[in-house]
């Protein structure tokens, strides 16, 4: 098997692995100028065919994950929902008056 063929073997298990809408946390990202911070969780939009995974990461980057390079998780069912419930619960919120009246 040739590289190329390897490489689109491993895509293929990424793919399924990590469908568009997955969330994953960065534990620890290999990329000397310009890492993602561990701790940090995103959004899986894409896997190429050189089984890179891209992410829109919460912190505004879009760096891919290199299965073998970096260290990463996805994110449980449980932990998604509570990710949904809180922001859910921040969008219910009221917003906070700064108590400043304009005069008209």
């Amino acid at each position: 098997m040739n590289e190329y063929e390897r490489l689109r073997r491993q895509a293929e298990v990424l793919w399924n692995m990590y469908p568009p809408g997955t969330r994953v946390e960065c534990l620890c990202m290999n990329d000397p100028f310009a890492p993602v911070p561990s701790g940090t969780k995103g959004t899986v939009f894409h896997v190429d065919d050189m089984a890179q995974i891209h992410v829109n990461w919460d912190n505004g980057s879009s760096l891919a994950l290199n299965r073998d390079e970096d260290s990463f998780r996805k994110l449980s069912v449980q932990e998604v929902e509570e990710e949904n419930s809180a922001a859910e619960n921040q969008d219910e919120a009221p917003e906070e008056s700064s108590g400043m009246k304009m005069k008209m």
